[in-house]
C-alpha cells in the first residue's frame, strides 16, 4: 500500500519547500520601495540644488553686467579728466617757454585738485634742467586720477562675479547631470517591477541600487548654494 502523510505532514512539506519564494519576493518588494522613496528625496534635492545654483549664476552675472558698466562709465570720466590735464598742462607750458606769467597763472589755477600734488611733485624734479626729469606731471607717481582708480576697482569686481557666476553654473550643471542618472534609477526600479521573475527583478534593483548610491556619494561632493 502506497504510504500515507499525515496533514501536519502535508503542510511541512509544502511549507519548507516554497516558505523561501514569497519571503524573497516580499524582500525584492521593500528594497524597491526603498529605492524608490531614496530616489524621490534625492531627485527633489538635485532640482532644488539646480535651481539655487542657476539663480545664483543670474544674480552673479547681472553683478557682473553692472559693474563693467559702471568700469566704462569711470573709465570714460577718467579719461576725459585725464585729457583735460594733459591739455591744461601743455598750455602751462606753451606759456611757461614764451615767458608769458599772466597764462601760466590762468592755466595753473585750471589744474584739478587732484593734478596739483603731482604738479608740484614734478616742478621738484628741476624738470627744466634735469634731463632724467619725467615728461610731465601725470608721469609722476603722485598723479592720481580717481575715476581711473574706480574703473579699475569696478572692472576687478566685475571680473570676479563673472568667474563665481560661471563656478555657479558648473555647479548647476553638475546637480542637472546628477538629476539625469537618478532619473534612470527611478527608470530601472520602475521597469523591474513590470517583471515575474525574480532573477529579473532583483537584477535591475541591484543595478539600480548600485546607481543610486553613485548618485548619492556625487551629490554628497557638490556644494551647496
Amino acid at each position: 500500500m502506497p504510504e500515507v502523510l499525515s496533514t501536519s505532514e502535508v503542510a511541512h512539506t509544502v511549507g519548507h519547500g516554497h516558505g523561501h519564494g514569497p519571503s524573497r519576493r516580499t524582500g525584492v518588494e521593500i528594497a524597491e520601495a526603498v529605492v524608490l522613496a531614496v530616489v524621490a528625496v534625492a531627485t527633489a534635492w538635485s532640482g532644488y540644488q539646480a535651481a539655487r545654483w542657476d539663480g545664483h549664476q543670474s544674480e552673479l552675472y547681472g553683478v557682473s553686467n553692472r559693474e563693467r558698466a559702471l568700469a566704462n562709465r569711470a573709465s570714460t570720466l577718467g579719461g576725459q579728466q585725464l585729457l583735460y590735464d594733459t591739455s591744461t598742462f601743455s598750455f602751462w607750458l606753451q606759456a611757461k617757454t614764451s615767458g608769458n606769467l599772466a597764462a601760466q597763472r590762468q592755466f595753473r589755477r585750471r589744474f584739478r585738485p587732484e593734478f596739483r600734488p603731482a604738479y608740484r611733485a614734478w616742478l621738484a624734479t628741476e624738470p627744466f634742467t634735469n634731463p632724467r626729469a619725467p615728461a610731465g606731471p601725470t608721469r609722476m607717481r603722485e598723479y592720481h586720477n580717481a575715476q581711473l582708480a574706480l574703473a579699475a576697482q569696478h572692472e576687478e569686481t566685475a571680473q570676479r562675479a563673472f568667474e563665481h557666476g560661471t563656478e555657479a553654473r558648473d555647479n548647476g550643471e553638475r546637480y542637472l547631470r546628477n538629476t539625469v542618472l537618478l532619473a534612470t534609477v527611478l527608470f530601472l526600479t520602475a521597469l523591474s517591477q513590470r517583471f515575474d521573475v525574480l532573477g529579473v527583478r532583483l537584477g535591475l534593483l541591484v543595478v539600480s541600487g548600485v546607481l543610486l548610491v553613485i548618485a548619492i556619494v556625487v551629490m554628497a561632493r557638490y556644494p551647496t548654494a
